[in-house]
C-alpha cells in the first residue's frame, strides 16, 4: 500500500518526533564526549514543510548560514542537511573549543571547519541511526560536505535534486545548550516519496 505524504497526521509526526528526540539524545552524548563538557539537546519542533518555506525558516535567501549536507541510501534514500545561522555557528565553535575570541566574519581555518563537519556528521548520523534502529531498515550515508554561503545558495543543490521527487521536507528544529551558550539548528530531512511509505510501514503506522 502506498502512503501519500498528504496523509501524514499528528500521530505520525509524534512517532517521527520521538525518533528525532532519541537521535538528539544520542547526539548530545557524543558531542559531550567530543568536547569533554555537558551538552543538552532537545527537539522542540518537527513538521512537514514545503520546499519554498525553507528559506523563510532560515530568515531569507540572503542570510549567511553554515550548511552540512549528506546523502543516504539503502532501504530508503534521500538527503539530509543541518543548517546553522552565523550566530549559532559561532556559539557552536565556542562550545567546541571553549574559547570566547572566535569570530565568524573571517575565513574559518581547517580545524574549525573539520569540527563543524564532525558535529554535523554526529547529528545527522545519530538521527539516521535512530531511524534505522526503530524501523529495522538499512540506511547508509555519505561523508558530509560543508559550505558557508547565503541560504539560497546552500539550499539550491539538495532542493533541486530531490525536488524532482517531491515538494516537501521533514523539518526538525534542534536546540543545544552548554556553558550557557545556546545553539539553534535546523535539520532538513528530504526522503524520496517512496521512502516515506517505507519508513511508516516499517514503523507499523502506515
Amino acid at each position: 500500500m502506498n502512503f501519500h505524504i498528504d496523509n501524514l497526521n499528528s500521530f505520525h509526526l509524534d512517532v517521527l518526533k520521538e525518533i528525532a528526540n532519541i537521535g538528539a539524545g544520542n547526539a548530545a552524548t557524543a558531542l559531550s564526549i567530543m568536547v569533554n563538557r555537558p551538552i543538552g539537546m532537545n527537539v522542540p519542533k518537527l513538521k512537514i514543510i514545503y520546499f519554498n518555506e525553507v528559506e523563510d525558516i532560515l530568515g531569507g535567501a540572503d542570510i549567511p548560514v553554515t550548511g552540512i549536507y549528506l546523502e543516504f541510501n539503502g532501504d530508503i534514500k534521500g538527503t539530509i542537511m543541518f543548517v546553522l545561522d552565523e550566530h549559532s555557528t559561532l556559539n557552536f565553535l565556542t562550545l567546541i573549543f571553549g574559547r570566547e575570541d572566535l569570530e565568524i566574519n573571517k575565513d574559518l581555518d581547517d580545524m574549525e571547519i573539520s569540527a563543524l563537519k564532525e558535529v554535523g556528521n554526529i547529528l545527522t548520523g545519530s538521527f539516521l541511526t535512530s531511524l534505522s534502529q526503530m524501523t529495522g531498515l538499512t540506511i547508509n550515508y555519505s561523508i558530509p560536505a560543508i559550505a558557508m554561503d547565503m541560504a539560497g545558495a546552500i539550499l539550491s543543490v539538495p532542493l533541486i535534486e530531490f525536488g524532482q521527487q517531491g515538494d516537501r521536507a521533514l523539518f526538525i528544529e534542534t536546540n543545544f545548550l552548554g556553558d550557557e551558550k545556546q545553539v539553534r539548528g535546523h535539520l532538513f530531512l528530504i526522503p524520496s516519496i517512496e521512502s516515506y511509505t517505507t519508513i511508516l510501514q516499517a514503523l507499523g503506522v502506515a
